[in-house]
C-alpha cells in the first residue's frame, strides 16, 4: 500500500490513505455512522473492484455515495460515463475538482448529482445523461437493500452491478430458498436479479475501521418470475416472513382475510399450506399472488 498517487489507467491516479486523510481534513469531513460512511483508502481493492464488476466501455455507471471519490476514479477509465449521487453536499461539491485534479481527461465522463439514493427518481437522472447501465458502489450499511431495491424498481436500465455491503447483509441478499438466512431482502432482490456474492473486503482498506466485516454482491437483471404487479408480490412476500416460524396457512390468514382464504389460494397456487416463507422462491410468491388476484 502506498502513499502517492497511483494509476489506475490513462490520466487517472488513485487515491491512497494519505490522499483520503487530506481531503476529509482539508473539507472538515468526519465520517458518520448516520450516513454509513466508511471511506476506502486502498488502491487495490478499488481496482478489484472494477474488475469484478464486468464493465464494458459502453456501460453508463451508477455509483451511490462516492464520498472522496475513491472508486470514482477507478471506474472513470472502465466504462462511458460515471453519474455519481452523493447526498453529502460538500462531498458532491468536491468530487469534480478531484477528478479534475487526479483523472483531467477523464473528467467529462462525470456527472455528479446531489440526490438522497433512497429517493432519486429515473427523471432526476434523465438530466445527467443517458439512462445507467451498471451499478457498482461502496453502499452505506445501514441502508444497502433498500437503495439497491429502490434503484432497480425505479431505473429500468441497470443491466448488471457490483455493490459492496456488510457481510451478513450480503448473505441475506444472495440467499436462496432454505437458507437460514433467507428472507425478505433475498425474495425482493431475486425479484429484479439474480444475485451472488463476489468475495470478502477486509476492514483494514477503510478509513475509519468499521466494526463489521464487508463483502462483494454481484447481480444480474433478469425478467420478473411473473406477468403479476410487483407490490402484491412484496405484499405476500412480508407477511409470509412477518410469521416466520408459522405455517404459510396461518402466516397469510391476515393478508388473505383467513386462514381457509390463504389455504385456498395457496392451493390454487400449487403451494402446500403446511410450506414456510423461507422454503418458497419468488416464483412461488409470485404464483400466489396470481392466485390471489381476482
Amino acid at each position: 500500500m502506498t502513499d502517492q498517487p497511483t494509476s489506475a489507467g490513462p490520466g487517472s491516479a488513485l487515491l491512497g490513505p494519505a490522499d483520503v486523510r487530506r481531503l476529509a481534513a482539508e473539507l472538515d469531513v468526519r465520517p458518520t455512522k448516520k450516513l454509513g460512511q466508511n471511506f476506502v483508502h486502498d488502491p487495490n481493492t478499488v481496482r478489484r473492484i472494477v474488475a469484478s464488476a464486468g464493465l464494458a466501455e459502453s456501460d453508463v455507471v451508477l455509483e451511490v455515495g462516492p464520498g472522496l471519490g475513491s472508486l470514482t476514479l477507478a471506474l472513470l477509465p472502465a466504462c462511458r460515463a460515471v453519474v455519481a449521487v452523493e447526498i453529502d453536499p460538500v462531498l458532491a461539491a468536491r468530487l469534480p475538482r478531484t477528478v479534475g485534479e487526479r483523472a483531467p481527461g477523464l473528467a467529462d465522463r462525470l456527472t455528479v448529482v446531489g440526490a438522497d439514493a433512497m429517493r432519486i427518481s429515473a427523471e432526476q437522472l434523465r438530466v445527467a445523461g443517458p439512462p445507467p447501465t451498471a451499478l457498482v458502489a461502496n453502499l452505506p450499511y445501514n441502508v444497502a437493500v433498500p437503495v439497491v431495491l429502490h434503484l432497480l424498481a425505479e431505473l429500468p436500465s441497470l443491466a448488471h452491478g457490483l455493490v459492496m455491503v456488510q457481510a451478513e447483509v450480503a448473505d441475506r441478499m444472495a440467499a436462496g430458498p432454505g437458507n437460514k438466512v433467507y428472507g425478505v431482502p433475498s425474495v425482493k432482490a431475486a425479484w429484479f436479479a439474480e444475485m451472488r456474492r463476489a468475495g470478502t473486503v477486509p476492514r483494514s482498506v477503510f478509513w475509519p475501521v468499521p466494526n463489521v466485516d464487508s463483502a462483494l454482491v454481484a447481480f444480474t437483471r433478469r425478467p420478473a418470475p411473473a406477468d403479476v404487479d410487483r407490490g402484491a408480490v412484496f405484499a405476500v412476500v412480508d407477511a409470509a416472513f412477518a410469521q416466520r416460524r408459522k405455517t404459510l396457512r396461518a402466516a397469510l390468514a391476515g393478508w388473505a382475510g383467513s386462514p381457509a382464504e390463504a389455504e385456498r389460494v395457496l392451493a390454487a397456487a400449487g403451494v402446500p399450506a403446511t410450506a414456510r416463507g423461507e422454503q418458497l422462491s419468488v416464483a412461488d410468491f409470485a404464483r400466489i399472488a396470481q392466485a390471489a388476484t381476482p
